[in-house]
């Protein structure tokens, strides 16, 4: 049983760093401790979910979300949001997700893709529905709110550089990381 818990927060720590990563460049936009916490509560919800899906669906689902599926699903997510967060600090002076509710219903759902496949394969393993759910999801939150933390961190020495817009800048930064993932670059801190 131990090294069934350790193989689970092993695959759920590794699930979990696009979502941290997505958290690092988030924590650009500033979010307050308590937003941090909703909205990481809500990516470690998703990525929750998505494996329980993955598991209750099993072997139908996970043909139909393969590596490349949840690539593409990833890739127009991130695009989507960081073309969202770029328009709206250029047509805008006002935060471009101030409390980043866009970020709380648009990001979450793209960035469990890949756990719904995880899910999947471990149905067909055997493993139980109820544990990894679990697992998958706590791992995500805590990672989310390390990267929030982090990046928002990095983003208080970036403010002291005049004329940056913070927020154009995690748009920016959203956009390529999706313009890059279209040319097959893997990602820093991704798996595959």
């Amino acid at each position: 049983m131990e090294g069934l818990m350790l193989a689970l927060l092993g695959l759920g720590f590794v699930l979990s760093l696009d979502n941290f990563r997505s958290s690092l460049v988030l924590g650009g936009l500033k979010p307050t401790f308590p937003q941090s916490v909703k909205t990481s509560a809500i990516f470690g919800l998703w990525d929750g979910l998505a494996p329980l899906l993955g598991l209750l669906l099993g072997d139908a689902l996970g043909n139909l979300v393969d590596d490349d599926t949840t690539e593409t699903i990833v890739m127009i997510g991130l695009g989507a949001y960081g073309l969202f967060l770029v328009v709206r600090a250029v047509i805008s002076p006002e935060r471009a997700d101030p409390d980043l509710k866009w970020a709380r219903w648009g990001l979450p759902i793209p960035l469990s893709a890949d756990n719904i496949a995880a899910g999947a394969a471990l149905g067909v393993a055997g493993y139980s529905p109820w544990l990894a759910p679990v697992l998958f999801a706590c791992a995500t939150f805590v990672m989310s709110i390390a990267g929030h933390q982090i990046g928002r961190t990095v983003a208080r020495f970036v403010d002291r550089i005049p004329k940056i817009n913070t927020d154009l800048l995690v748009g920016a930064c959203f956009t390529v990381m999706a313009i890059l993932m279209a040319f097959g670059v893997t990602l820093p801190l991704s798996y595959g």
